[in-house]
């Protein structure tokens, strides 16, 4: 692997976070850069809500900033404060990652739902004609249940502590995607394909189990979005009970070459 080093020719990339001590997206992105000979650098960003307006202002005026990644919690606080989104990242109503252009002008798209779906792929699970219950409907949330809806899956549940907000995203996923059946639903999996946690229940230690495990059984596969720890108390639960699992940090390796399109990053520096 190449070695990093930080000049003034470097491009710059934060990922913005409120806390960032989960955050490893920026260590996977600079080993895929550094691979490369892309002269690019990542580093999070610890930013509190309050501030976050303060921070995007001044990113648009640093001039060797190529973009930003956005996670939790500011996927959807930061659309008002971008000068335009993709058509997919406004169809979600959130952002992962921002484009600054050399004018300032700062493009927000959303690539968590196109990454979860080509990651699990990459582990041979498939999402067409399947029954796919969802655990969560915030910004991450959102975007894999478009990305679910669109790989073709025959039924999708949404649970979400707030009822009214799994309403809204499945009536949302619905008029997108009416070949997918999406409905709120409670969050028993008995007799699902698939089960998606893209709550950051299991991020925290002594969590709760967002699920009853007893209730998960052996043909079912099981998904993280969480990223930090790798295997989380509902993958360490679904192993015992003989389900196939996803590692969260499948959905972000799989956004590289997403990321790289976004930026417009092309060739190995010199």
């Amino acid at each position: 692997m190449t070695e990093m080093r930080i000049t003034g020719r470097t491009g710059i990339m934060l990922m913005l976070a409120d806390p960032v001590a989960h955050v490893v997206g920026s260590l996977r992105l600079n080993d895929r850069f550094a691979a490369e000979g892309l002269d690019i650098a990542v580093s999070p960003l610890h930013v509190a809500p309050a501030d976050l307006a303060t921070v995007v202002d001044a990113l648009r005026r640093m001039r060797n900033v190529l973009g930003f990644g956005v996670t939790i919690p500011h996927k959807i606080a930061v659309l008002p404060l971008l000068d335009a989104t993709t058509p997919r990242a406004a169809r979600i109503g959130a952002v992962n990652f921002v484009r600054r252009d050399a004018e300032g002008r700062l493009t927000g798209d959303n690539l968590d739902g196109r990454g979860f779906v080509d990651g699990l792929a990459g582990q041979g699970i498939a999402l067409r004609g399947r029954r796919v219950l969802q655990l969560g409907a915030g910004g991450a949330g959102r975007a894999v249940a478009f990305g679910i809806a669109e790989a073709g899956a025959r039924e999708l549940v949404i649970h979400n502590r707030t009822s009214e907000r799994a309403e809204a995203l499945a009536a949302d996923v619905a008029a997108a995607y009416p070949g997918c059946s999406a409905r709120a639903g409670t969050n028993d999996p008995s007799g699902f394909d698939l089960v998606v946690n893209t709550t950051s229940m299991g991020m925290h230690e002594g969590d709760a189990l967002p699920l009853d495990a007893a209730h998960l059984e052996a043909g079912t596969d099981v998904a993280e979005i969480i990223m930090t720890p790798a295997i989380t108390p509902l993958l360490a639960a679904a192993r015992s009970r003989g389900c196939r699992v996803s590692l969260g940090t499948s959905m972000l390796d799989a956004q590289y070459v997403l990321v790289k399109e976004l930026l417009a990053i092309g060739a190995p520096a010199a």
